[in-house]
């Protein structure tokens, strides 16, 4: 039998980071978009919200609470409150969950342990590159055997806590590899400090304003055999971007339900022609678009984290919750502009900073796991 209701633990994470999101996310929001900064002491707070150590297995310090569908229930409410935020405060699992998936034991007894600190541990993934139509099944930087190691050599850029982060999980086409596309990806982990890496300056965006992406460079930075996440079996490419559509289709969900959220009282409290605006048949079929669409993305968010919890190919399930979100969250971004009105386009009202948060997600790869 099919269940569309989450379990008692899942519907508990979501009221506790759904207070969380409402009390520390939204007042915050629009004085982070405006400054282009994230505020004094959020991500230590977020941190002592377990994110990541949630699922990092005991054995290393963690609760072994590894949950795909819990993840994809915390981002929505997360980014219902602000995506950057959101994105920002789950970064380090970008690093530390693929190591859960993927690494071996001597991997996670080596970079798994600052995860369950006290102290916020910034880490990230490394995986869009600057081109006019990235392609992860084409990617440019190059990975090259050499002696007991690895060479890589390429560009990155939208690293999220780029400016900050200690450790790159870098993403790279292993020239040695005898598959093609996804089967050719291998991840590295490279420290900040690696002779060869050079971290850019903080980027400009149009949305996700408040969280600090910057570019990378690798000019033939060797990295041993042990820093290649898998070991000599490498990583399964395909599972790793299947669970970060899925999130980010969960970030997107998010953006579009605070819109239909926001937008539904405006509508009923504001009158023209002594009539609510929300009894004029436009404007209530924009609210009723909002309100169907943005339980069809959720439906279909929650097929992929599902699969992907069961260990089954999520490959078409995750693009296709992708896909439908990044449309339809800008759909209702939209909406919530025209319902607005005149109001759409002022920042008194958060909806046009969430029309730009949404176009943004949209078009990126590689900025959240579930």
């Amino acid at each position: 039998m099919i269940s569309f209701e989450p379990t008692e633990e899942q519907a508990v994470a979501r009221e506790a980071l759904r207070e969380f999101a409402e009390k520390s996310l939204r007042p915050r929001a629009r004085e982070c978009d405006e400054a282009e900064a994230l505020p004094e002491g959020f991500l230590q707070e977020a941190w002592e919200l377990g994110l990541t150590a949630t699922h990092v297995p005991e054995a290393f310090g963690g609760l072994g609470a590894r949950s795909p569908l819990t993840n994809a229930i915390v981002l929505e409410e997360l980014a219902c409150g602000d995506a950057a935020l959101a994105l920002a405060a789950t970064a380090p699992s970008l690093f530390a969950l693929p190591v859960v998936d993927q690494g071996t034991d001597e991997q996670k007894e080596r970079w798994l342990p600052p995860f369950v600190g006290d102290s916020f541990h910034a880490a990230t993934l490394a995986l869009v590159e600057p081109s006019p139509v990235f392609d992860v099944t084409r990617l440019r930087t190059i990975a090259e055997p050499k002696g007991e190691g690895f060479v890589l050599s390429g560009r990155k850029c939208f690293v999220p806590l780029g400016d900050r982060a200690r450790h790159f999980l870098v993403l790279a086409r292993n020239r040695s590899a005898t598959g093609e596309g996804l089967a050719a990806l291998d991840a590295f982990v490279v420290p900040r400090d690696a002779k060869g890496l050079r971290v850019g300056p903080r980027e400009k965006h149009l949305g996700l304003r408040a969280l600090p992406t910057t570019t990378l460079e690798l000019e033939r930075v060797e990295v041993p055999a042990a820093d290649r996440l898998g070991g000599e079996a490498g990583i399964d490419a395909r599972r790793l971007v299947n669970q970060s559509r899925a999130a980010l289709a969960a970030v997107m969900l998010g953006v579009a339900r605070a819109v239909k959220e926001y937008a539904i009282p405006y509508a009923k409290d504001r009158v023209a022609f002594d009539q609510a605006i929300a009894q004029k048949q436009a404007i209530a079929f924009m609210l009723s678009d909002m309100a169907i669409e943005t339980e069809a993305t959720r439906w279909l968010v929650w097929k992929a984290a599902s699969q992907l919890e069961q260990g089954l190919d999520a490959t078409r399930a995750a693009h296709q919750a992708r896909a439908y979100a990044a449309e339809q969250s800008m759909k209702i971004a939209d909406h919530g502009v025209q319902v607005l009105g005149g109001h759409g386009f002022i920042r008194e009202h958060p909806v046009e900073m969430w029309y730009r948060n949404a176009r943004t997600l949209g078009v990126l790869e590689g900025l959240a796991t579930v």
